[in-house]
């Protein structure tokens, strides 16, 4: 049942003391009422009220920790069912699969593509963060696997549903709280014991979601609750209908029992690497948590990290670039500098074109508040003071001898003003489109 900002109010110290970031502590009672704030957040507020109001309180969906240190993600945590409602909080983290079931020189080839994909995308390093290590029955094999992955830097997670094994594998992976993949409605006991010893989060699963969340239920009444859920392989359909139904009776029906991450192994609903793909863009955007393939390779990583790093980005909040100069070509001290705004979508397409004319130059780029260049000009982010502030300020003086500075030709209206400010400079008037920067930086160095 739902605590009312009233009951939460009784229990603050009614100091308005502001120190949990609201102005009053009835603000602070309704908010927590909301699930917009924790608790936890008043300094003052007693153990006792804690303890009434925090299991009370908390939203429908548990935030999972899984890595250590720059690993360290958190799954889970959702408050809402789609992202335009609020945003998404925790990124879905992507694995590739090794087994000892499979040959050497497979697993060799998965742990080369997981260490050569890994690049920087809008200040974002990009690479499969997790890797399943599925048990079949060369125990001695499957060890040195996660032993490997522990090595490697990567969150590993140990496929296994025999209790003894799970034991050993749970003893190489303790340290880095990564994951168990072993309960079953068969072994919960025994592998639940296992985790919470070695404080791991226990992956669940069961041949239905009503044997599903009676399992889950069992385990919460042992005790331990870090746990992510198998939406199942049965069958690409059933594995998302069950995915979004998980999702949907925690945050909307309020069903804390299901109220967990969910993980998905596409490379057990197909062996079609194409499918295989295809399905984790749609689980990415359908609540998988952690997503498995086979392999993740560079063709699949620009796909799926590009489109994941979209859709968990708070739509409220334009994504950006650092303001700063950036350098193309071998850009050197004759190389003219083109303008634009740090919108992450007019960066890449202006960077390309840039690339793709093969003539050095360098990109300026000042804080323009995230926004395209006519949005930014608009609203005065993006005007000839700050552009001639980031050009005296950026050090560009300093890398070229060139003084063209070639402005947006969305934005031409402020040549005059810029080159007012900046005197020393020649300031031309580039195409208004990106797709015309090629021709006309030929042209510019006689290229053409």
């Amino acid at each position: 049942m739902a605590v009312k900002g009233l009951d939460i109010f009784k229990l603050t110290p009614k100091t308005n003391c502001k120190e949990c970031g609201f102005p009053t502590c009835m603000a602070f009672s309704m908010k927590v009422a909301s699930g917009a704030a924790q608790i936890e957040a008043c300094p003052y507020i007693t153990e006792d009220a804690k303890a009434q109001l925090s299991e009370a309180t908390a939203p429908p969906m548990k935030t999972i920790k899984v890595g250590v240190g720059e690993l360290e993600h958190n799954l889970g945590g959702e408050t809402v069912l789609y992202r335009h409602e609020k945003t998404y909080v925790s990124k879905a983290l992507l694995a590739s699969e090794v087994s000892d079931a499979l040959s050497d020189e497979v697993n060799d080839a998965r742990f080369a593509n997981l260490e050569k994909v890994k690049f920087d995308r809008i200040g974002e390093m990009m690479f499969a963060e997790v890797v399943s290590v599925r048990y079949a029955s060369d125990q001695a094999k499957f060890l040195e696997l996660l032993k490997k992955v522990v090595e490697m830097g990567r969150i590993p997670m140990a496929v296994v549903e025999d209790e003894a094994v799970a034991k050993e594998a749970a003893a190489v992976i303790k340290d880095t709280k990564g994951i168990l993949m072993a309960a079953t409605p068969a072994n919960y006991e025994a592998v639940t014991a296992i985790a919470k010893d070695n404080k791991l989060v226990l992956g669940v699963s069961a041949d239905s979601l009503s044997e599903l969340h009676d399992v889950v239920e069992k385990i919460e009444a042992l005790g331990y609750k870090e746990l992510i859920l198998n939406v199942g392989s049965k069958s690409i359909k059933d594995a998302y209908r069950n995915a979004v139904d998980i999702r949907t009776s925690a945050l909307k029906n309020k069903d804390r029992t299901f109220g967990y991450p969910s993980i998905v192994f596409t490379n057990q609903l197909s062996d079609n690497r194409s499918l295989q793909v295809a399905m984790t863009s749609a689980f990415i955007l359908r609540y998988g948590s952690v997503i498995v393939m086979d392999d993740v390779d560079y063709p699949a990583a620009l796909a799926l990290f590009g489109m994941r790093q979209n859709i968990y980005t708070d739509p409220q909040k334009p994504m950006r670039v650092e303001a700063t100069i950036y350098e193309f070509n071998n850009a050197d001290d004759e190389s003219p500098v083109l303008l634009t705004v740090d919108f992450a979508l007019t960066y890449f397409t202006v960077s390309g074109e840039i690339e793709r004319s093969k003539v050095p130059a360098y990109l300026a780029i000042p804080d323009a508040g995230g926004y395209s260049v006519l949005t930014a000009w608009a609203a005065g982010s993006f005007g000839s003071g700050v552009i001639s502030d980031f050009i005296k300020n950026s050090g560009i003086e300093e890398k070229t001898k060139s003084r063209k500075l070639i402005i947006p030709g969305k934005v031409a209206v402020l040549q005059g003003d810029i080159k007012e400010a900046l005197p020393d400079w020649e300031i031309l008037v580039g195409p208004p489109e990106a797709m015309q920067i090629p021709k006309y930086l030929r042209e510019l160095s006689g290229l053409a």
